[in-house]
């Protein structure tokens, strides 16, 4: 896959665009766009090409719950501790390094739609991909970071009511409880050196403000 460059510019078009789709649709397509509150997690790191060890309970992170390929479309490991500043330090990452991953997915194990997916606030008929891509921002110590939700966790795949419900704690047991996995482009552009609390909510690409996480948009959908 080729690197994809979006200008600000090119993102409120596409934003524009979509939203006159769901005016055509109908008014209400449009409402439920609106960002979410915010709701307050443990949050920790992950990475693509994360290898499986006893921390992320064994999961690895050369592929992600939406796209099978995904450390070879990213362009390579993200690794945390080598990094030119927000990016990776040994090479130009083809997709956006401002991702996070939530749990929730909206497929059951034979690829079809889940019956709750349908209650996803922007949801409607052939949207594909309907949870890949969408844009959050993530609150901590008064600063904003916007970041492109990208796969599934932590260590879950059925908290709906986390991620689109009214419940302000994840189902999430395993050792820190988390209910966001943030990258290291995230973890580093707020500092953290450890697990720790932030908030976070849906945006809509219209609210989106330029910044580091503008400069490659991630575009990819469904690679299942």
């Amino acid at each position: 896959m080729s690197r994809v460059d979006l200008t600000r510019r090119d993102l409120l078009a596409a934003a524009y665009a979509t939203a006159g789709l769901f005016l055509i649709a109908g008014g209400a397509q449009l409402l439920r766009t609106l960002p979410s509150q915010f709701k307050m997690t443990m949050t920790t790191l992950f990475w693509v090409g994360e290898p499986s060890n006893d921390e992320n309970d064994f999961i690895p992170n050369n592929e992600s719950y939406w796209d099978k390929d995904w450390q070879a479309n990213y362009g390579g490991v993200d690794d945390p501790e080598r990094r030119n500043k927000h990016w990776p330090a040994r090479f130009k990452p083809k997709q956006n390094p401002f991702y996070v991953a939530l749990p929730y997915g909206e497929f059951t194990q034979n690829d079809a739609l889940k019956k709750d997916a349908r209650r996803v606030p922007w949801y409607r008929s052939g949207l594909d991909p309907l949870l890949k891509n969408r844009w959050v921002e993530i609150k901590r110590d008064g600063r904003s970071c916007f970041a492109q939700w990208q796969d599934i966790g932590p260590c879950g795949e059925d908290d709906f009511a986390f991620v689109f419900g009214k419940a302000i704690k994840p189902r999430n047991t395993f050792d820190a409880k988390a209910g966001l996995d943030v990258s290291p482009a995230v973890w580093h552009y707020f500092g953290m050196r450890d697990n720790d609390l932030a908030a976070w909510r849906f945006v809509d690409a219209a609210a989106v403000p330029a910044g580091p996480w503008t400069e490659i948009v991630t575009i990819l959908g469904n690679n299942r």
